[in-house]
Formats: structure tokens, C-alpha cells, sequence
């Protein structure tokens, strides 16, 4: 339920919701300390900050998700009180929260408007139902398939279908928590154009977003945090990619990208693969060297992630052959991690973590056999090894910490600790800076190629053009299941990924 408490003063004109020194703990750490901040309606608000920095708790708290433990909320004049986030939309405030909530087996349509679907007589009005579903999609830009399963749709689909959620429910206050973290470049412009709009009729939004460049286009207002403490808030003209990076850092930070370093002359293939088809997958072929980053660009729904965990054995081929260091693979993830494979999953929460157990447990589990003797754990060797891989992968935890009490970049890099306890020859990254601050992105950068100077060679699937270039030796742009383009040396240019992404005809790689 919601309470107020009277006598706060009258309705602030132009002033939408208050953060009055808000502050909030997990056990002994301090998300939020004294955070005061005013959003105004029918304004765009960013918030800024590092993994940890507190930025998603502040959502939450706004959001009726969590409650704060200090400070109050003040909106549209009147302190109030979030119990849940059912108080918070009957209030006008619905977020869009980072991580998924969707029905996996409920239809999309059904997933928009759950909870407010049209009914008569306790019955569900299917035509209704697609009538409201169609000017939503209408009205937002996204071609959805109304009738398919939530579940079965790719992971950029399906934070659409909460970004239309929310949509749905006319929220006067919008909170986007990394809304275009799982998007394409034209379905993130389209997004913009919804916010825009949005901000335009009067609904205020609240963005939380690592994409600085984003910020800075999309936001009239820019609040940083750091360590759970308000750095500064000011006008988004005012602040700039380094002026954001150094507020959040608390330093300034050099380049982006580390050198690279070419793999050498002669290096032996660690990965071979010839024809591959799969689900998705339409007659692959592609080599990686010992040393060498390849990248793999394209539009979402173009057959990386498809091509990469067919690679991994994590889904079936139909045909074609892959070979691992010269010998052919068997088609399953412990093969591979026997093979000295390294996986770092698309979703860290669906296809990576188990959240509720330790640290430790999620380091040692794809290596769990070389630690374990008669079938019971060397707890000494497990805690000597996995403290070892977060130490190298820059986790800042304890062994016994919950994963899910970790910050985004915190749980990216528990998956490259894991990676490493596999001793790789071969590391296939689908997607590994995604949703994590530009601090843990340069970290994960140094990672990858010091890998790769130590002779592991990389598979790199990346949506961030940026990246990929930054980052990969050679790059193979993907449209339609097959390879459309390599690139090398001069020809590694975004212009030239862009056309061979969106009209480059497919050729033999």
C-alpha cells in the first residue's frame, strides 16, 4: 500500500519526484548513502556511475522494488511510501528493469498486458487482445510476433516486450534500466525516438545506462553516483564522455582499447571450422589462430550467437566439421572444456550464473573434476585455484559472497575467472562487456588481450562496432546465418562492417 505523510508542502510546478537522502544497505555494505536528487517532468534523467555505484538500487527504490533505509521519496509534493512495485504503478511508476521478467510461456501479447489483458465474464478477449497489442507495436516500432511463447524470442526481443510492458501501463514515470543493452543500433534509435517522444507528452523518464554516448544524446540531466554517494547532478550540455568517465571513476582513464599485439607469423590454428550448419547456421567456415582476436559483427538475429554455441557443442549441428587444435571436436560443453575451451555466455543471468550460490562454486564449476578426488572436492586446491582466477580477472568479492549480491561487472567477470580455471587455448566471448560500466569494460579489454598475447586464441562477438574494431585482428561480418564479409588491415572500418551487415550479399568466407 501506499502512505503519505501531510504537511510536506504543496505541489512543487515542474517538479516531478524527489529523492530526499536516501540511503540503503545489504548487510554491511552500503549501496546508498545520502543520495538526494529531484527529477522533473516530462525530462530525461540519467544516472551515471560504475557498477555498484548504486545506480539500479536508486531505480529500484523509486520503482517500490526495494525500500529505502534512510531518506524518503517526495512525489509531486507529497511524501510517500512504496511496499511494492504495484504501489509504485498505481502511482504512475513502472520500471524496466535490467534483468528479465518475462512469462517464458505465456505469449507475448499476454506477457504486455498481464495483469490488465481484456476480459468479459472472467474470459479472456483474444481479439481484444491483438487489437491492443497491434497499436502498441504500432506505436512503439517493434515487429514483434504477437501469438509466439516470451520465452522462445531472442534476448533483444524479449526486453522489447518489457519495454512495451511499461508502455502499456501509460506510466507518468518511466524507469529504463539499460533499456538498449540487448538492442541493435536501429532498434536502440527507434528506442531514443520512443523516449523522446515520450518526454515530449509529459511522462518523465529515469535512464540508467553505461552507453555514455547515449546519455549524452538522449538525457536534459545527468546525475552521477559513486560509491552509493551523489557525485554531481547537472544539465547534460554541460558534461561531456570524459567529464562523465572521470566523475564516475573518480580519474581520469586513458585509452579505451590496448595495443594490439599481432599473433605471430606461422601461429597453429586452435580452431578450425568448415560448412557448419546449424539452427540458424548456413555453411560456416572460419579459422581462428593461436594469438589472434577474431570478431564477429552483425545485426542481432544474424547467426552469432547461433554460430558460437554450436562451436561450443552447447546446441546441435546438422552438419560440417569443427576441428579443435587439429583434432576433431566432440560436440558437447565438456567436451570442449576438456578441449580447453573457454565460453562466456550471452546472458550471464540465464546461461551463465547459478546467482544464489557462492563465488566460489560459480568459478569452480566447469573445472570442479580437476579439483576433486573420489568424487569429493579438494576444498583446499578449489579455494587456492579460485582465488587465483578472481584475482587475475579483477573480481572484487569474497569466495563466499552470493553471486547475485554482486554488481554487473562483478558477475561478467566471474565468468572469465571461470574461463581461465579452464587453462583455454580457445575463448569464445559472445557479448562480454554487456551491461557493465566503462571501468570493468577496460579491465575485460586488458583480459582479453593479454589472453591472447599469451597464445589463447579468441572468438569475439560483439554488437558495439567500436569494439570489435578496437579490439580484433580480423573480423567476419555475418548476415543471414553465413559470412558475408572478412576484413582486415584497412578494410576494418564501421562503414564497412555496416554495409556488409545490412547489404552485403552473402560469399563464401
Amino acid at each position: 500500500m501506499t502512505s503519505t505523510e501531510p504537511g510536506d508542502g504543496a505541489r512543487h510546478d515542474g517538479v516531478h519526484l524527489e529523492c530526499r537522502a536516501i540511503g540503503k544497505r545489504f548487510g554491511g555494505t552500503t549501496a546508498l548513502a545520502d543520495v538526494s536528487v529531484t527529477f522533473r517532468r516530462g525530462s530525461v534523467h540519467a544516472l551515471v556511475g560504475e557498477n555498484g555505484a548504486g545506480k539500479s538500487t536508486l531505480g529500484k527504490i523509486i520503482a517500490g522494488v526495494l525500500h529505502p533505509d534512510e531518506g524518503r521519496l517526495v512525489l509531486r509534493g507529497t511524501p510517500v511510501a512504496f511496499h511494492s512495485p504495484r504501489d509504485a504503478l498505481v502511482n504512475g511508476i513502472a520500471l524496466v528493469a535490467q534483468e528479465l521478467a518475462l512469462v517464458p510461456a505465456l505469449s507475448v501479447a499476454r506477457n504486455v498486458f498481464l495483469g490488465a489483458e481484456p476480459r468479459r465474464s472472467g474470459f479472456l478477449l483474444e481479439g481484444a487482445l491483438a487489437e491492443r497489442f497491434a497499436r502498441l507495436t504500432e506505436t512503439a516500432g517493434f515487429d514483434l510476433p504477437s501469438d509466439a511463447p516470451a520465452g522462445s524470442l531472442p534476448i533483444a526481443a524479449q526486453q522489447q516486450v518489457e519495454i512495451l510492458r511499461a508502455l502499456a501501463r501509460e506510466a507518468e514515470l518511466l524507469i529504463l534500466d539499460e533499456p538498449t543493452a540487448a538492442l541493435s543500433r536501429m532498434e536502440a534509435e527507434r528506442l531514443h525516438a520512443i523516449v523522446r517522444s515520450l518526454a515530449s507528452a509529459g511522462t518523465t523518464v529515469i535512464l540508467i545506462s553505461h552507453f555514455l554516448r547515449e546519455v549524452l544524446d538522449l538525457a536534459d540531466t545527468v546525475t552521477i553516483l559513486r560509491d552509493g554517494r551523489l557525485v554531481r547532478t547537472s544539465p547534460a550540455a554541460d558534461e561531456s564522455e570524459a567529464s562523465l568517465i572521470s566523475g564516475m571513476l573518480g580519474r581520469t582513464v586513458g585509452r579505451t582499447y590496448p595495443d594490439k599485439r599481432p599473433p605471430p607469423d606461422g601461429a597453429p590454428l586452435v580452431l578450425k571450422v568448415r560448412e557448419l550448419v546449424a539452427s540458424g547456421v548456413h555453411g560456416v567456415s572460419l579459422d581462428v589462430r593461436a594469438g589472434e582476436i577474431v570478431g564477429l559483427a552483425g545485426l542481432i538475429g544474424a547467426g552469432r550467437t547461433e554460430l558460437v554455441r554450436a562451436i561450443y557443442g552447447a546446441v546441435p549441428a546438422a552438419s560440417g566439421t569443427i576441428e579443435l587444435a587439429d583434432a576433431p571436436a566432440r560436440r558437447s560443453p565438456s567436451a570442449s572444456i576438456d578441449a580447453g575451451v573457454g565460453f562466456i555466455p550471452e546472458s550471464r543471468k540465464d546461461q551463465g550464473l547459478l546467482l544464489d550460490r557462492p563465488v566460489r562454486e560459480n568459478v569452480s564449476l566447469a573445472s570442479i573434476r580437476t579439483m576433486s578426488r573420489f568424487g569429493f572436492v579438494r576444498r583446499s586446491t578449489e579455494t587456492r585455484e579460485v582465488g587465483r582466477a578472481i584475482e587475475r580477472s579483477t573480481v572484487r568479492a569474497s569466495s563466499a559472497q552470493p553471486a547475485r549480491t554482486l554488481s554487473g561487472g562483478n558477475q561478467q567477470k566471474l565468468l572469465f575467472a571461470r574461463a581461465l580455471l579452464v587453462n583455454p587455448r580457445l575463448l569464445i566471448a559472445d557479448e562480454p562487456t554487456r551491461g557493465v560500466d566503462v571501468g570493468a569494460k577496460r579491465a575485460i579489454y586488458e583480459l582479453l588481450a593479454e589472453l591472447a598475447a599469451d597464445g589463447v586464441g579468441v572468438l569475439l562477438v560483439s554488437s558495439e562496432i567500436e569494439e570489435i574494431l578496437g579490439l580484433a585482428h580480423r573480423v567476419l561480418v555475418l548476415r543471414g546465418g553465413r559470412v558475408s564479409a572478412e576484413l582486415t588491415g584497412a578494410r576494418m572500418t564501421e562503414a564497412a562492417i555496416l554495409e556488409s551487415a545490412f547489404v552485403g550479399a552473402a560469399v563464401p568466407a
